[in-house]
């Protein structure tokens, strides 16, 4: 176990500012808003409550580094980012302590984050010195065109609270990358993880101005003058749909970049001839990572009627065998939702469930303790008619429903305006691919339930967004093309 003085040294040490034009400064009027520890729904501390000012204050330092910024050479800015994928590491067991305090996931799950977001920093350095054009003799002989990659400008990013470090880094390692400047706007209950990443941002050399954080509670009034302004020219965003759709309308005034990773109502599907003790472990990992609250998370398991009995008691030993606890405490695989109205919804959907006709096999019900706690939950015989079929559940609850035909459970699989990620399980190569591609969805895990990966496009179709993080493409998501046309004489 984490002795107490060690959380709070780490707590203490971390910048609790709001991060503008290089420096920390107070918020306006000196506003702060507290962080509560999930895991027992005591006060962490207060960081910077930002207004208004707060943000245009942000995009004015943002814009005014922009042109300097853009002309960085490639090799500098993959420079940053490599020293900052180094200072990560060297301080991985902090800013995993960090983490879990504000967010509650266990500190072995919190580590792997600090590992997975230090590794898009890596990623996009080397991106960054590969950003090409190209050189094209017009049809006609009679011009050249050269096409070459700019930086989109300015850009704001906004971070959910699930994965406050690796949503930070998979955003703004491809904009440094670009040689696009930015304002990041993280979620209010877990803004230290972000603030602690400019602060290695900052060592790293980012220039003033290039890298900014602003705290809120008050998101709306902060973000929307500076994507009104003009002077903001990208937005990527990640949380929720109907969020996003907000969002991509006050975009629309000023014909604004976007990019967004939104809600996902995944389908895990176990086709007979599957290795079941793979699928099991594999719906575990898809199930259980962060608690369950994550948007990639199985949300709806689909497991042919003639394994699902053998599948279900398996998944549910399993379940129940996973301890739960403070995130800081040795052994603990499942820690606490994030706040009370999180732990609400979960508890709200599967007594839907059950007044539908489901049946628990494991958990269930909300502990009397301290926290935000929920038990890993099985339910089998969970009809069409229940509300978790088409809303995430984004806790560790695991429905269960039986199907008879590939044709049967595709239908059901694409049956939801969500299109983020499935998982499929099956021994059958043909009918892998062949499910694969008819899956509405940006991503497919076929025999694994993790699919995230910094070097492969993340995102989604449909509710669940527009553009693609990570990967060879990630960046592109931060560049302009722009032709050159030349006549010839």
């Amino acid at each position: 176990m984490i002795e107490q003085h060690t959380e709070r040294s780490v707590v203490e040490a971390a910048p609790k500012q709001l991060f503008i034009a290089g420096a920390w400064v107070d918020a306006a009027a000196g506003a702060t808003f507290d962080v509560l520890d999930p895991s027992t729904g005591e006060v962490l501390c207060a960081v910077a409550d930002a207004s208004p000012t707060d943000g245009t204050a942000a995009l004015e330092a943002a814009a005014a580094a922009q042109p300097a910024f853009a002309v960085t050479p490639p090799r500098e800015r993959a420079d940053i980012l490599t020293r900052a994928f180094h200072l990560m590491h060297e301080r991985i067991d902090s800013l995993a302590l960090l983490m879990t305090l504000e967010m509650g996931k266990p500190l072995a799950e919190s580590r792997g984050e600090i590992a997975y977001a230090a590794e898009f920093l890596r990623h996009f350095a080397e991106e960054a010195v590969r950003i090409n054009g190209g050189y094209q003799v017009a049809p006609n002989g009679n011009a050249r065109f050269l096409v070459t990659r700019q930086p989109v400008g300015p850009s704001l990013l906004i971070t959910p609270w699930n994965f406050p470090m690796a949503m930070g880094t998979r955003k703004v390692g491809p904009a440094i990358a670009a040689g696009c400047t930015s304002v990041i706007k993280p979620a209010p209950q877990t803004p230290l993880s972000m603030l602690a990443l400019a602060a290695i941002l900052h060592e790293a050399g980012v220039p003033d101005g290039a890298v900014n954080v602003v705290t809120t509670t008050r998101a709306g009034e902060v973000t929307a003058p500076m994507i009104r302004s003009g002077r903001a020219r990208k937005l990527s965003f990640t949380g929720s749909t109907a969020v996003g759709r907000r969002l991509l309308e006050q975009c629309a005034d000023q014909v604004m970049r976007t990019s967004m990773e939104l809600g996902g109502n995944a389908a895990f599907i176990v086709f007979p001839d599957a290795d079941l003790d793979a699928a099991v472990d594999g719906a575990v990992a898809a199930k259980m990572r962060n608690s369950g609250e994550a948007c990639t998370a199985a949300n709806r398991i689909y497991v042919h009627v003639d394994v699902i009995d053998e599948f279900a008691a398996k998944l549910a030993r399993k379940m129940a065998a996973l301890p739960v606890g403070r995130g800081v405490n040795d052994g603990v695989r499942v820690g606490p939702l994030i706040d009370a109205a999180a732990r609400q919804k979960v508890q709200w959907l599967v007594e839907d469930a059950l007044r539908c006709g489901a049946k628990v096999l494991t958990g269930g019900e909300v502990p009397d303790e301290p926290g935000y706690f929920y038990p890993p939950t099985v339910l089998t015989d969970v009809p069409e008619t229940a509300r978790m079929r088409h809303e995430e559940i984004f806790g560790p609850v695991a429905p269960l429903t039986a199907f008879t035909t590939e044709e049967e459970v595709l239908a059901a699989a694409n049956d939801t305006e969500y299109g983020l990620v499935n998982y499929v399980y099956t021994n059958d190569l043909s009918r892998a691919l062949r499910v694969a591609e008819a899956l509405e969805s940006g991503m497919v895990g076929v025999n694994q339930g993790v699919v995230s990966h910094p070097a492969a496009p993340f995102g989604g179709v449909k509710a669940s967004g527009l553009g693609r993080e990570g990967g060879p493409t990630g960046i592109d998501e931060f560049l302009e093309t722009k032709y050159i046309g030349i006549a010839m004489a």
